[in-house]
């Protein structure tokens, strides 16, 4: 609202200096008003004046000098405005700008923030999307917490939001899930077993073995194929993350499973309608895709020379598929391990004949956990990290969240286990829920008091 208020002011000034002829009626397009990086530069700073001065080949310094001569009259909304560097426009606001808002936060509360600019628009929201074969970890945590505030953001804005969270439980990692389980209910029985090379270790696969013993005791010894074994551990881990998501409060609307996508020939679709567009081709026994004709450096596989197809095309075939059933933006969360798959999507829904501009992609960084100041050492194949669940006995959810919040998506985030247990102002959430009970304490006081607390939308905000 205070953003689009100044927007809107300086958009007259500009107008104002094509009429004086300061500068041409063309030269203010893609112009930018944001927060500045650094305190000190003010609430909000444009670039306004550089933009035009590239334009219209005329000094970014001058060209500020002017816009400020323009804005300094407008009090009601600015205490000041400088200029910085090569001619950014650095703009202070007047503290009664925020003073008015407080009335209108006080009077709608829990709605306040909320709009309909995504009225009637469908968005999907895919995060998460761990296959089942373990426990989530705190990597998994950050990106689940991430989608569902970005999932919330949408939601008050107006938007439909459906969370989606898409596994695979038929590739390689599934089957060496079902080897792995197998090996420790052997092991179990007392009976001779081999352990896949780069099977998964830790306590919850024998936690499962044990359940399969309690449940057919040694009837699978015997048993040449995998499925039991892995059907089993899926719906047990499968379980646990969905616990574990819950105890965060966050719940899908749906799931979506990539092995569907062959199971119903949409994967076969992509391939028939890429050769029908010319976009796919045979070499050297495997199945290319024409990536160069979308601005990819070159062509990829698609199917491998084996028959196995690349994550590629599975990515392409659930993507198509979103576009089909009807949204109108599609939100990806990924770890920054999968940012070289995002342009070939990208290609891949454009090949397809839909707009990637739909599409977009939100990369976030790894978690670095800190204990007694030192990097907890993790490798999930080895069982040896730590699990949302056990981060979540140590800190809380709450904790959880605003720390995995703290730090933008692409910024790395160091957890400091030490700081979320400490009760003190070193703790962001504990200071602020330390000033939340304050709050509280206050008004109690008052009303023990006799103080009579009218309604705070028509407290006197000028004394603030």
């Amino acid at each position: 609202m205070i953003k689009t208020r100044l927007k809107t002011l300086i958009d007259h000034c500009f107008d104002q200096g094509v009429e004086a002829g300061f500068w041409s009626a063309a030269a203010a397009g893609g112009y930018s008003l944001d927060e500045p990086k650094h305190a000190g530069q003010g609430d909000l700073a444009t670039n306004l004046a550089m933009v035009v001065a590239g334009k219209d080949k005329k000094n970014p310094r001058a060209v500020a000098a002017q816009l400020l001569e323009m804005l300094a009259p407008h009090t009601d909304l600015l205490e000041r405005v400088e200029i910085a560097g090569p001619g950014f426009v650095n703009c202070y606001l007047n503290k009664t700008v925020w003073q008015s808002v407080l009335p209108e936060v006080c009077a709608n509360e829990a709605t306040f923030g909320r709009g309909t600019v995504g009225k009637d628009k469908k968005v999907l929201v895919e995060f998460v999307s761990a296959n089942p074969t373990g426990p989530l970890s705190v990597g998994h945590g950050r990106q689940a917490v991430l989608g569902d505030a970005i999932a919330g953001l949408l939601s008050a804005t107006g938007h439909q939001v459906t969370r989606e969270y898409y596994y695979n439980d038929a590739g390689r990692q599934m089957r060496v899930l079902g080897e792995s389980t197998r090996a420790r209910y052997l092991e179990a029985l007392g009976l001779p077993f081999t352990f896949p090379e780069d099977g998964y270790q830790g306590q919850y696969i024998r936690d499962i073995a044990q359940a399969l013993i309690e449940e057919h005791g040694d009837s699978l010894k015997d048993e040449p194929e995998v499925m039991p074994f892995k059907t089993k551990a899926e719906r047990v881990i499968f379980d646990d993350i969905n616990n574990t998501l819950r105890r965060m409060g966050i719940v899908f609307d749906n799931y979506y499973n990539e092995h569907s996508l062959y199971e119903n020939g949409l994967v076969d679709d992509v391939v028939a309608s890429l050769r029908e567009k010319g976009l796919a081709y045979d070499q050297d026994g495997a199945v290319w895709f024409k990536g160069t004709e979308f601005g990819l450096p070159q062509d990829r596989v698609i199917i491998k020379s084996t028959g196995e197809p690349t994550y590629r095309l599975p990515d392409m075939a659930y993507h198509r598929e979103k576009f089909k059933r009807g949204f109108d933006w599609m939100v990806d969360i990924f770890g920054s391990d999968h940012i070289a798959t995002v342009p070939d999507v990208l290609a891949g829904v454009k090949a397809l004949g839909y707009d990637p501009n739909k599409v977009t992609v939100v990369l976030h960084q790894f978690v670095t956990l800190l204990r007694d100041g030192q990097q907890v050492k993790m490798s999930t194949r080895k069982a040896n990290f730590v699990t949302v669940d056990e981060l979540l006995d140590e800190v809380g959810a709450d904790v959880a969240r605003f720390f995995f919040l703290m730090r933008k998506a692409d910024s790395q985030l160091e957890f400091d286990l030490d700081l979320a247990t400490k009760t003190s102002q070193e703790n962001p959430v504990y200071y602020v829920q330390y000033a939340h009970a304050r709050l509280h304490s206050i008004r109690r006081q008052a009303e023990a008091k006799g103080v009579v607390l009218g309604n705070l939308a028509d407290a006197p905000i000028g004394r603030l």
